[in-house]
């Protein structure tokens, strides 16, 4: 199952660096999973600064 970034991301953007598929894109007003692409590898989860992303 895909992570999902929540409503304590602050827009830091490592997420989006280190996600080794692309999965993360910069919404309004927080970053987005894309559910469909993501493969629930973690990276993301590992480096957010605020604690921001869940595993569904």
């Amino acid at each position: 199952m895909a992570h999902k970034i929540n409503s304590k991301c602050k827009k830091v953007g490592e997420c989006k660096k280190v996600c080794p598929v692309d999965a993360i894109s910069e919404g309004d007003p927080i970053f987005v999973i894309d559910p469909n692409v993501c493969i629930d590898c973690g990276a993301c989860k590992s480096v957010c600064p605020h604690d921001a992303i869940d595993a569904e």
